[in-house]
């Protein structure tokens, strides 16, 4: 009796099975993607340096606003904060009329601010998403602008703002600054990047327009940039020291401008300029302290985003 034998196909891949990971390396691989990456002693050296090198500026003008122009001018200088801090800071608020100049600061620097972070943005999606002519030569020129020195149009916007009547007026520091080309190519780069391209094509297959899309799907997106950009124009709107100084007078100044009082005279009281120095640093560090949580949180947004 013969048994038939089945044919026996010899071109059959054999798969082997994969060898199984380890338990140690299975665990190994867990750690090694949850670990935390810590620094080492050098970056805290670091971290600790750049840390003294950036708050030291602000504790020299505290130590120097509490101590009288005598003891400042001395050799070594004082390190340790003296008693007339408070007595410095009141003479300071009198003599320069702080209290106006904050307020007219205040009004500058904020609509500065939110003028150039809403026109920015406007600029930045027509550049980035909006196909036009001459988009490429009018984005050109706003670059070209950043070249340009702005004392070399001092002159005509003096006479300008003479025409209009707004000489030693706000507006007149107001309305010359509504926007900056840094803003503008600021949020050009980052809502190039960060907005796609597919979702303004699905907005406009909708059926909305350029401003529904705007409301809608850029602001949204561009919400850190835009903390970031509001911060920097107003710090540097509350800093501005030239063209205020050009345009206003003593009767209606800005922060900067103020100052300039404390420092007249054949004697410079540098005890009470730096009281006055600290008085217009104290509301940009106050605004810091309650929205620096949200700008940084803003900026790593924007990063992980990017």
């Amino acid at each position: 009796m013969t048994v038939n034998s089945l044919p026996v196909r010899t071109d059959t891949p054999v798969r082997t099975p994969a060898p199984k990971a380890s338990r140690g390396g299975r665990r190994l691989l867990r750690v090694r993607a949850g670990r935390q990456h810590h620094a080492g002693p050098l970056a805290y050296v670091l971290l600790a340096v750049m840390a003294i090198v950036s708050i030291f500026p602000l504790y020299w003008t505290m130590v120097a606003a509490s101590t009288d122009n005598t003891r400042v001018s001395q050799t070594p200088p004082p390190f340790l904060p003296g008693p007339n801090l408070l007595h410095n800071l009141s003479r300071a608020w009198s003599e320069a009329a702080m209290g106006k100049a904050m307020v007219n600061s205040l009004i500058v620097a904020g609509v500065i601010a939110l003028s150039t972070v809403l026109f920015a943005t406007l600029a930045g999606f027509a550049f980035a998403k909006l196909r036009f002519r001459g988009r490429n030569i009018l984005l050109t020129l706003v670059i070209g602008t950043m070249m340009v020195p702005p004392q070399l149009g001092v002159v005509p916007l003096f006479m300008m703002m003479s025409e209009l009547g707004w000489a030693q007026q706000l507006p007149a520091v107001i309305f010359p600054t509504l926007v900056s080309a840094v803003g503008v190519f600021f949020m050009r780069q980052y809502l190039a990047e960060a907005l796609p391209d597919e979702l303004v094509e699905a907005a406009r297959v909708d059926g909305a327009h350029s401003l529904r899309i705007f409301w809608s799907i850029v602001l949204p997106v561009a919400r850190p940039p835009m903390a970031v950009l509001f911060m920097i124009t107003f710090v540097h709107a509350w800093n501005d020291f030239f063209w205020p100084f050009v345009v206003l007078d003593m009767t209606n100044p800005t922060v900067p401008v103020a100052l300039t009082q404390l420092s007249a005279g054949y004697v410079r009281d540098q005890s009470l300029i730096m009281a006055g120095a600290l008085l217009g640093t104290l509301p940009l560090l106050a605004m810091f302290i309650v929205f620096g949580r949200q700008i940084v949180s803003g900026i790593m947004a924007g990063a992980v985003k990017g």
